[in-house]
């Protein structure tokens, strides 16, 4: 077991280091090109929080939520997409591109096992790291201002981390959960990952303190996007956690309940995404395409 789970780190390092080698040859032969990309997600990244931001400085903050908390809340969603995007990209987090393009049979014909192909192709820190950096600075910038009312401890940090990465992770599950239906109607279902990242990236910041507690409980179980962001960056600020929310949420630990919420989507996921992959080994793929493909 021990030997086992040291190979399989090895292996996912050398993987890491071999993609991110490709991505920075990327950068180095087309400098021009990369500077386009990373200005383009730089506006799209600032787009995606003005609204907010805007309201935040007409109003002197939304509801509960400070400037300063609001900072930090916008670092947390921005940190979040970073992450996606350093280790997601290549349309791993739109996987539902793959299976309807029938590119997911690269993925099956590799000597290894599927999550760790699925964990290394899409590794692009030449294209995440921009984003991730930029999450990491409102971040700073927010605790600086004051937003947190709890000390920064080494264990505050730490769960800072694992909850960025909970949160990663139950997008990607989420996505992964709806692009099964890929397996299923491949052509039809192709671009099924680009509306739910789209609905999950629109209201990912946006503090949902005043809903009531069916909706709230709606946006952190069949659309989990109070996971992306809202709860835990309320969880690690130190505030009370929203009466809106439904005793369940309220009564869990605030700091474990992105961690948890990961694990049951993941578990989900699991469960419906190989029952998927079964009905795609025997009827395999009528279409195939290498568009979006990295070859």
């Amino acid at each position: 077991m021990v030997n086992s789970l040291f190979r399989n780190s090895a292996r996912l390092f050398r993987l890491w280091a071999v993609y991110a080698r490709m991505d920075f040859l990327i950068v180095a032969r087309d400098l021009k090109l990369f500077l386009i990309w990373s200005v383009s997600d730089l506006l799209m990244n600032i787009a995606g929080v003005l609204g907010l931001w805007l309201l935040v400085e007409r109003f002197a903050g939304i509801g509960p939520w400070t400037k300063p908390a609001i900072c930090f809340l916008l670092g947390y969603g921005a940190a979040t997409e970073g992450i996606l995007a350093t280790f997601c990209s290549y349309n791993v987090l739109y996987v539902s591109r793959r299976l309807g393009r029938g590119q997911f049979d690269h993925t099956l014909v590799q000597p290894q096992p599927i999550w760790m192909s699925l964990l290394t192709e899409g590794f692009s820190p030449a294209f995440g790291l921009p984003t991730l950096l930029a999450g990491f600075a409102l971040i700073l910038w927010g605790l600086h201002l004051g937003a947190a009312t709890v000390p920064q401890t080494p264990g505050w940090w730490c769960a800072l981390v694992l909850n960025l990465f909970a949160s990663a992770s139950v997008v990607v599950a989420f996505q992964f959960l709806w692009s099964t239906l890929a397996f299923y109607a491949p052509r039809s279902a192709e671009e099924i990952s680009s509306s739910t990242i789209g609905l999950m990236s629109q209201l990912k910041v946006f503090p949902l303190d005043g809903l009531g507690p069916l909706l709230a409980g709606t946006m952190l179980t069949v659309l989990p996007v109070g996971f992306v962001a809202w709860w835990p960056a309320q969880a690690l600020l130190g505030k009370q956690s929203p009466t809106a929310v439904p005793p369940l949420f309220s009564a869990a630990p605030p700091l474990c309940l992105t961690i948890a919420a990961a694990i049951v989507f993941w578990l989900l996921t699991a469960l419906v995404f190989k029952k998927g992959l079964r009905h795609y080994v025997r009827v395999g793929s009528s279409r195939y395409s290498t568009f979006g493909h990295r070859r």
